[in-house]
C-alpha cells in the first residue's frame, strides 16, 4: 500500500505513522530521514542536498524528487511505503505522480489526520520540558507527579518559546496555508481520506484501518 500522511503539527501523525508501519509492514519515510540516508550513503544527490543545507538554502525540488526516487526504489518499498512530510507543494505532488508512474506505481491513499485548530493549540501549548534531562511532559495528557517539577531530577519545568500560544498559532496558520492546496489537489484526484484525529490514539488508528481498504 502506497500512502501519504498529512496533518498539522500536534495532530499525532508520528504516533499513527508508527502504528501504520507496524500493521502494514511498510517503511515510514520522512523527508528528513531520506536526506540523512542519501547524505550518509554519499550519493550524488545526497552531496548536492548537503551543499544547499550547509549554505542554509532550501534544497530545490529536482534534488528532493531525485532523493525521493532513490528511496522509493529500495527493496523495502516493494510492498508499499508511507511518505510523511512530502510532498509539500503542488509542484512536488505532480512530480511525485510522474515519478511513481515511471516506477509502475501509484498512490493508494492520502491520509489526512484532522484535528480542530483550537485543539492543536491546546496540545502544543501544553508541552513542558525539563531543561536538565530533556524529559517532555504535557500539562493535560502527561503531567508530572508534582505540578511544574520534573519527576526524574526535580528541576523546574519550562515552556519552550516554540510552544507559546502566539508562536503556535502563527506556525499553524502557515501550515494551514501550505497544506490546503495539497488537500484540494488530492481530493480532486480521489485519493484523500480524512480521519478524526481528535479522539483516543487507538480509536484514531481503528478509523484509519477502516479507511485503508484495498
Amino acid at each position: 500500500m502506497n500512502l501519504i500522511l498529512m496533518g498539522l503539527p500536534g495532530a499525532g501523525k508520528g504516533t499513527q505513522a508508527e502504528k501504520i508501519k507496524d500493521k502494514y509492514n511498510i517503511p515510514h519515510i520522512s523527508t528528513g530521514d531520506m536526506f540523512r540516508l542519501s547524505i550518509k550513503e554519499g550519493t550524488d544527490l545526497g552531496k548536492k542536498a548537503q551543499e544547499y543545507m550547509d549554505r542554509g538554502d532550501l534544497v530545490p525540488d529536482e534534488v528532493t524528487i531525485g532523493i525521493v526516487k532513490e528511496r522509493l526504489s529500495k527493496d523495502d518499498c516493494k510492498n508499499g511505503f508511507l511518505l510523511d512530510g512530502f510532498p509539500r507543494t503542488i509542484a512536488q505532488a505532480e512530480a511525485l505522480q510522474q515519478l511513481l508512474s515511471d516506477l509502475g506505481e501509484s498512490i493508494d491513499y492520502v491520509l489526512h489526520v484532522d484535528v480542530p485548530e483550537e485543539k492543536l493549540v491546546e496540545r502544543l501549548t501544553g508541552r513542558r520540558i525539563c531543561p536538565t534531562c530533556g524529559t517532555a511532559y504535557h500539562i493535560e495528557f502527561n503531567p508530572p507527579k508534582v505540578e511544574g517539577i520534573c519527576d526524574k531530577d526535580g528541576s523546574q519545568l519550562i515552556q519552550r518559546d516554540d510552544d507559546k500560544a502566539e508562536t503556535v498559532k502563527r506556525r499553524l496558520a502557515v501550515n494551514i496555508e501550505q497544506t490546503k492546496p495539497l488537500l484540494d489537489f488530492y481530493q480532486e484526484k480521489g485519493y484523500l481520506v480524512t480521519v478524526n484525529g481528535n479522539q483516543e490514539i487507538d480509536n484514531v488508528f481503528e478509523d484509519i484501518q477502516k479507511k485503508l481498504v484495498k
